[in-house]
């Protein structure tokens, strides 16, 4: 059995127009990130965690303690801002040796514990720098540093790069990863960027109106999404009614033959990644490699998006939207598409019924 580092049950908090109910569970040294649109209870749960939002209901256990009922300060717990919350009336040292000075920390251990933090964020030498003089990607490694250095079990990180460009976010998503393999902490990462959650992550935690949708594995939440939200919040993909979805061709003895795919009477609906589309301008292409498969003929380009090394190809299918990936630009206007049956899964009032 694993070792739990955070263990949240039944825990809940009510508004007028808002209700969080939350169950679930991070392995001890795992990376959870939080995920999911604005309002749905992202920095509501961390505040609850941390003890700075009382909780109404449930129960939080840290590394096997009760901490529901703990003073925010006695729960071991390092916080990250979105904004960084730095003190601007201090220097570098003194900001990373705050919560240190506060627990009385010798003056010596604390010169020696913030001279280590700085060298595992890649700032040696950076003590007696004002923080209004670091750049924002500076800041963001000194509020790490500093919520590090008080040896938390539990670190939280509420959208620690939002306000940083695209290209020094990447940057600092891989740092904030190889800190933490090299810290080992048990550690909460809310963000509202899918790619970041799916980058950085051991699982990700889907969340909803207030409700957990999914934690998973990135790979699970991307390709096999237990519900039609987790799978339309987390990327690019086609969603189709079973009414209108093709034959599927399956491999005989006797060569491939078509049979009925949706089961009669049932209100159900398939959902595929453009990763898992095979593109051809070859119409009468019967994609033998791929079999058993969705073929959808007659598909209208109707848009290319070049990203970079690929197009992401929208066409128009008996009046539905199908996305696709490509290396190459299409060079008809009418295509072919066709998807493996194991690449669907199938959803019956939003939640997943069958993956094939």
């Amino acid at each position: 059995m694993p070792e739990y580092g955070l263990v949240c049950t039944g825990l809940a908090v009510q508004y007028p127009e808002f209700k969080l109910n939350l169950d679930f569970s991070i392995i001890q040294g795992e990376l959870v990130s939080i995920i999911g649109p604005s309002g749905c209870g992202k920095s509501t749960t961390l505040q609850l965690i941390t003890g700075l939002l009382p909780a109404e209901q449930g129960t939080i256990h840290l590394h096997g303690r009760d901490i529901t009922d703990t003073p925010v300060w006695e729960r071991e717990i390092g916080m990250v801002f979105q904004d960084y919350a730095l003190f601007p009336h201090l220097n570098v040292e003194e900001n990373i040796a705050y919560g240190l000075r506060l627990r009385k920390t010798p003056r010596g251990q604390r010169k020696t514990g913030v001279a280590e933090l700085l060298k595992l964020v890649g700032l040696e030498g950076y003590q007696k720098r004002k923080t209004i003089d670091l750049s924002g990607g500076e800041r963001q490694r000194i509020a790490l540093a500093r919520a590090l250095a008080i040896k938390p079990k539990l670190l939280l990180l509420d959208e620690p790069l939002s306000a940083l460009d695209a290209q020094l976010r990447k940057h600092l998503r891989e740092e904030i990863r190889n800190i933490h393999a090299s810290t080992g902490i048990t550690t909460v990462y809310v963000t509202h960027d899918q790619e970041e959650a799916l980058t950085i992550s051991d699982r990700i935690l889907v969340m909803n109106n207030g409700h957990m949708e999914q934690l998973d594995t990135p790979e699970n939440i991307y390709m096999q999404p237990a519900t039609l939200f987790a799978a339309r919040f987390m990327g690019d993909g086609t969603l189709l009614s079973h009414t209108v979805i093709p034959q599927t061709i399956v491999s005989t003895d006797k060569g491939p033959e078509a049979v009925v795919f949706r089961s009669s009477g049932e209100n159900r609906q398939i959902f595929f990644r453009p990763e898992r589309v095979v593109v051809h301008d070859n119409q009468e292409l019967a994609f033998p490699e791929f079999l058993p498969h969705l073929r959808f003929t007659n598909c209208r380009v109707r848009s290319c998006e070049y990203q970079g090394g690929r197009y992401l190809i929208g066409c128009e299918w008996n009046g539905n939207r199908i996305l696709a990936y490509n290396r190459f630009r299409p060079a008809r206007e009418l295509i072919t598409l066709g998807v493996r049956v194991s690449d669907l899964v199938e959803y019956q009032d939003g939640v997943v019924y069958r993956r094939h």
